[in-house]
């Protein structure tokens, strides 16, 4: 498999298991993710998640895994507006997955939707058991991405399909060069701020510029078994949506 620049990238500039620094630093930043997600956005990522959802509408997915859930507001959405029988959130981060919990809770949503901690390079589902997967703003942590969207495919049924946003880099002027100093500046600044953890939007951002996006992003999902595999960039390109299904 191909290592990815993202992949390199650990949090905090440590050397170790990827995997277990991810853990580490969402760990860290889980009491503050939601309000920074929503301020740093200006509330456009809530916005990208509805797009993302409702291109699976047409499908009627009964069963939905929501890969890297962190504090579980994509599978709440989906449990929402795709009124499936099942969502399950899934993320290697304890802290997260215990803020997704008490918004099920809250929301009346517990009896439907789920939330396990679980690796994305190793996923505990038989193949096949899911009409659609999905990912917001995790997949570019991942510790091997191409590793990682394999299993994603496996768990898919044969007609499922796949909606990812991910965060990515402008690639037109002048909203490359506006989100570089945004990006540079204000957004680490406010994190570190908020959060009290120095590195973590450090990081977030070095994930962002080195993720592979757009065409090349197709061509991964296309060699890791996807089919009919698209993407659109939303806002100036600030994020992308993908989506694509398993047909065989």
């Amino acid at each position: 498999m191909t290592v990815y620049e993202q992949e390199k990238i650990n949090p905090y500039h440590k050397e170790g298991d990827k995997g277990e620094l991810v853990e580490q630093m969402f760990d860290n930043i889980a009491p503050t993710y939601d309000t920074l997600n929503h301020r740093l956005s200006w509330n456009i990522d809530k916005l990208w998640r509805r797009k993302a959802i409702d291109a699976m509408r047409p499908y009627s997915p009964k069963r939905v895994l929501d890969i890297a859930t962190g504090t579980g507001d994509f599978a709440l959405l989906a449990a929402r507006r795709l009124c499936p029988d099942e969502v399950v959130g899934i993320d290697l981060s304890s802290g997260m997955l215990a803020i997704g919990k008490q918004k099920a809770a809250r929301a009346g949503l517990d009896d439907k939707v789920k939330f396990s901690r679980e690796d994305c390079m190793s996923l505990s589902f038989a193949d096949g058991s899911f009409d659609a997967v999905t990912a917001a703003f995790g997949i570019r942590n991942f510790q091997n991405l191409e590793q990682g969207l394999r299993e994603m495919q496996r768990v898919l049924r044969v007609g499922g399909v796949l909606s990812i946003v991910e965060l990515t880099q402008p690639v037109s002027f002048p909203m490359r060069q506006l989100f570089g100093f945004y990006s540079h500046t204000i957004l680490p600044a406010y994190g570190r701020l908020i959060s009290k953890d120095k590195g973590a939007y450090n990081y977030l951002i070095s994930t962002i510029e080195a993720f592979p996006q757009g065409e090349v992003m197709v061509e991964i999902l296309k060699r890791c078994g996807f089919a009919e595999a698209s993407f659109r960039r939303l806002t100036f390109g600030i994020c992308t949506m993908y989506f694509a299904r398993k047909l065989s």
